[in-house]
């Protein structure tokens, strides 16, 4: 069951990168990205794509990266500071006790 599990990724894999393959050979054409004055920038779709789809996971990780950096320095927030202290066999005794 697991070598077909396999053989089921490996070729989920291959379609998805024969698909963007296929997509890249697509669009070969030149195309134009106009800027503000005047400037422009003349490449391949697939690249102009490829460069969008870059710089928004790069904005998007950057939106991310001080919320991230904030539950680093963040100690864990205890429910019951008492919960820490208590060994784990009166922790089984008080939860039986119907509450």
């Amino acid at each position: 069951m697991k070598h077909i599990l396999k053989l089921l990724r490996w070729l989920f894999k291959a379609a998805v990168f024969f698909t963007l393959f296929a997509f890249a050979l697509n669009n070969q054409q030149d195309s134009t990205v106009n800027f503000f004055f005047g400037n422009h920038w003349r490449a391949p779709l697939v690249l102009i794509v490829l460069a969008a789809f870059s710089a928004g996971v790069a904005v998007g990780v950057l939106g991310m990266l001080p919320g991230w950096l904030q539950r680093r320095k963040k100690p864990p927030v205890l429910l019951d500071p008492t919960a820490a202290s208590l060994p784990a066999a009166s922790l089984a005794s008080h939860s039986s006790d119907g509450i």
